[in-house]
Formats: structure tokens, C-alpha cells, sequence
């Protein structure tokens, strides 16, 4: 399944700023970033559940955001993008 990942961490502290690495860190691991705090991640039910648990973990609730969305089959009629970047097609071909 396809979902987007959005947050927005609070940095005016040193623990904010530590905190926010982190969530990119783990946004980092399993999608890929299209904005600076927004991800597109394929994944399983259980990777989705996995993922969802740690950045509950990392985020302070009372200071940050942290949105999910699942985005439905068939895809590229749900995701459209104008502009200059192109994000990777991972169900593709692997050219080396």
C-alpha cells in the first residue's frame, strides 16, 4: 500500500531538533522525501503498523503533528504531480 507521511516537529529546543532527525531518520528508512516533511512510503499492513508505533514514539503530542495517509488502489489515478521532481517507481524496472 501507498501512504504519504506528513509531520511537523516543533524545533525550538535542542530536544526538538533531535527529534526531528530522528522522525526523518525512520521516514528516511522505509519511503522516500518529496517535500522536507513529507514522505511517500510503500509498504505492508504489518511494515505500515511497525512504522506508525515508532514515530508515535519519537514525536512529543503535545508540540507536534504527525499525519497518515492511505492512499487506495489504483494508484496512479489517485496521485497526480506537476513539477520538476520525479519520485522513484519502485514496482519498475531496476536499471543499473
Amino acid at each position: 500500500m501507498l501512504i504519504i507521511i506528513t509531520y511537523d516537529v516543533s524545533t525550538e529546543t535542542a530536544a526538538g531538533r533531535k527529534r526531528l532527525r530522528r522522525v526523518a531518520r525512520a521516514c528516511e528508512r522505509v519511503g522516500q522525501r518529496v517535500q522536507k516533511s513529507v514522505f511517500e512510503c510503500t509498504v505492508t499492513e504489518m511494515q505500515f503498523e511497525q512504522l506508525e508505533r515508532e514515530l508515535l514514539a519519537e514525536i512529543d503530542v503535545g508540540q507536534d503533528n504527525l499525519r497518515f495517509y492511505r492512499i487506495t488502489e489504483p494508484v496512479e489515478l489517485r496521485v497526480k504531480q506537476h513539477g520538476c521532481f520525479r519520485s522513484v517507481d519502485f514496482e519498475g524496472p531496476l536499471v543499473v
